[in-house]
């Protein structure tokens, strides 16, 4: 809770300052604010199992169970506040024509921040669903946060109508979910699922999950995503394909463990339904873009499809460390694209690949960026994200092997198959831009100087990708001690 305290309060600071007019000092103090609060949050994540730190409970009795600070839970916050302190990095720059509305700007990400704090913290459905909405009506805020732009108007609006129209699923669903159990608490409705449950508990356990699925953006519930991302500021689409994606997508794992810890067969087919659809419509799609955000949005999709997988591993802990690894090195990547994409078209006025024609020639340093997030989304090595793929795709077959039943080692294949199709069918837009930068001549127009946040958030995003790619359990352990090489090879 004092996590989520301290968050909220910079963000007030950050309006306070604007009418004592210190907008000079905004960013700085909230960065400053945002590392101590980072370190504070990777300590706890790291000694959790320790009755007190610093004097202040690590679990969920002091705040009557409406906040939990497990490792899962602020092993996502770190990753939260690391992606905002990114973003918030990117802000003076990007805002540089709207100054007066800087403080506006950094203190809704700020708002964002602890909407998606409160997604992965929570041990109440109602600290749950006033997470998601927080982090929702930011995030329409700035997808329509150029007025005099008709494509972020109608970006905002699109966003706003079909998010309000899930939230209204997400709403429903636990509405179903008291009624079955009399409960809003996590403990007290697991405990009632296991003992058993009218049939209207599985009836808004399933509003939920498609009420999540579309803020993850899985396919079917996908169409939303392409115009809104295209349509927004770009900052704005970094922040919905790396923040508010990985918050939505821990807290669908989170919200589907707790409530229900033993999860039917039908259930887990039809997420794995989901997930191989989403794989592939969304690197069939992406090959067709010239838009790069587009581009990006369908790559956004396959990637929660990837994320999906999650379901299908047998260990509660093993779930929790390979989707938080594969989170983090697909979050910190999409920063280090987008830094780039902000660098190359923040004067242009669109986004179209050929914007990128010749990058290499006339800023090596930002192709080289750009270049290795694509190949660690794509899954290359030596990059984090190919980690992230190995280590789920080794775990998913590991649980098919061990299966009792043929049909299990069946569905694994099946699965893996599927997605390394879609792995390999990603290469081809991948590398359609990265053929851009390096093969053809650029545009005769004079280049723009790049501001220097920009390429300090992308060189120092890459390093961290790169470092997590080396170091797997420098993240791992956050969620737990042992390493997850160890348990692949060793075993």
């Amino acid at each position: 809770m004092e996590i989520l305290i301290a968050i909220a309060a910079l963000g007030i600071i950050c309006l306070i300052a604007e009418i004592f007019n210190l907008r000079k000092a905004i960013v700085p103090v909230t960065i400053i604010g945002l590392i101590a609060v980072f370190g504070y949050t990777v300590v706890r994540a790291v000694n959790v199992g320790k009755d007190v730190i610093g004097g202040l409970a690590i679990d969920g009795t002091k705040y009557f169970n409406m906040v939990i600070a497990d490792k899962y839970a602020l092993a996502f916050s770190s990753l939260f506040i690391l992606l905002t302190i990114f973003l918030v990095a990117l802000s003076p720059d990007f805002h540089k024509n709207h100054k007066p509305k800087l403080s506006d700007f950094v203190a809704i990400k700020l708002f964002l921040l602890t909407g998606a704090i409160a997604l992965v913290t929570f041990g109440n459905l109602s600290m749950f669903f006033l997470g998601i909405e927080i982090l929702s009506i930011a995030l329409y805020v700035l997808a329509a946060s150029e007025p005099k732009n008709v494509k972020s108007n109608e970006a905002g609006m699109k966003y706003f109508l079909m998010g309000a129209f899930a939230s209204g699923f997400i709403l429903f669903g636990i509405a179903l979910i008291y009624g079955a159990t009399g409960s809003f608490d996590v403990a007290a409705i697991q405990q009632a699922a296991v003992a058993g449950t009218p049939k209207w508990f599985a009836i808004g356990f399933v509003m939920l999950t498609i009420g999540l699925l579309f803020k993850i953006a899985a396919v079917p519930f996908h169409l939303w995503a392409p115009d809104v991302y295209e349509g927004s500021p770009a900052l704005t689409t970094a922040t919905m394909s790396t923040l508010a994606k990985v918050a939505a997508m821990a807290a669908f794992f989170k919200l589907a463990y707790s409530l229900n810890p033993v999860l039917s067969g039908g259930y887990i087919t039809t997420i794995n339904i989901v997930a191989i659809l989403s794989m592939i419509v969304g690197n069939l799609v992406a090959l067709k873009q010239t838009n790069v955000k587009r581009m990006l949005a369908f790559s956004g999709i396959s990637h929660a499809g990837y994320m999906l997988l999650v379901f299908q591993l047998t260990s509660l802990t093993s779930a929790q460390a390979n989707l938080f690894y594969y989170a983090a090195a697909y979050s910190i990547a999409g920063i280090a694209a987008f830094a780039v994409v902000l660098s190359v078209c923040g004067g242009k006025g669109n986004q179209e690949i050929y914007n990128f024609n010749g990058l290499g020639k006339t800023n090596p340093l930002l192709a080289g960026v750009l270049t290795c997030s694509l190949l660690s989304m794509a899954g290359i090595p030596i990059f984090a994200g190919f980690f992230g793929k190995f280590f789920m795709f080794s775990q998913v077959l590991q649980k098919g092997i061990g299966a009792t039943s043929a049909q299990g080692l069946t569905t694994a294949i099946v699965l893996i198959v599927f997605a390394i199709i879609s792995s390999i069918i990603s290469v081809g837009y991948y590398f359609k831009l990265i053929i851009a930068m390096y093969s053809k001549e650029p545009a005769g127009d004079k280049q723009e100087a790049v501001p220097f946040a920009y390429r300090a958030v992308a060189v120092i995003a890459i390093v961290l990708n790169l470092a997590i790619g080396f170091y797997p359990d420098l993240v791992l352990s956050l969620i737990r001690r042992t390493m997850l090489i160890e348990q692949l090879f060793l075993k």
